[in-house]
């Protein structure tokens, strides 16, 4: 559990220093920063060399956080979220405390709700802000399951690697990802 402890801490010093890291996240290995820091957002789609205009996810911890990002809360959050049977990320109209470069051209987000992974949850709340969660490739190489499949070039520029869960073989697959539509209903866009 020490160990465990340690790494939180070490993952949130990073980001309070702006820095990217490379993190297991509730679903696939990701790369991440603090969702306020437009610089730090910056290096990530640098690293990525990913298209600015390809909005990334944020994770949250909570339903507050949720709000705090999201422009428009949709009403039946909490049973969205009880009836989830895996990580799903919501696409919901951002809100100006975001960086304006994680926004996509339409101004919306992709928020998750981190309800089962006990690492992440622990860095957003000790962080205090939003998590940048995107898969740890080069845009256009295949998502990292687990920790060996990322990318060497990654695993060297990045600020920190976070040591958690780098030999688990336990294989995810990436949020399903859906629209909050107007009138509360929902348009998958990733299943």
């Amino acid at each position: 559990m020490k160990f465990f402890r340690q790494e939180v801490d070490s993952a949130v010093d990073a980001l309070l220093m702006q820095q990217v890291i490379l993190y297991p996240t509730d679903t696939v290995w990701g790369l991440g920063c603090d969702a306020e820091v437009t610089r730090a957002v910056d290096q990530v789609y640098k690293l990525k060399n990913r298209p600015a205009e390809k909005a990334c996810i944020v994770l949250v911890a909570d339903e507050q956080m949720f709000a705090r990002y999201a422009e428009i809360v949709p009403p039946n959050l909490p049973e969205l979220l009880a009836r989830q049977e895996r990580p799903t990320t919501y696409v919901v109209p951002g809100s100006r405390q975001l960086a304006p470069n994680l926004l996509a051209p339409d101004g919306s987000i992709g928020l998750r709700v981190v309800q089962q992974d006990e690492f992440c949850r622990l860095v957003i709340r000790r962080l205090g802000h939003g998590l940048v969660s995107t898969s740890a490739n080069i845009s256009g190489e295949p998502t990292p399951a687990v920790f060996k499949e990322v990318n060497p070039e990654l695993v060297r520029k990045v600020d920190y690697v976070v040591n958690w869960r780098q030999d688990d073989e336990t294989r995810s697959a990436p949020s399903r990802v859906v629209r909050v539509l107007p009138d509360g209903g929902l348009e998958v866009l990733r299943d």
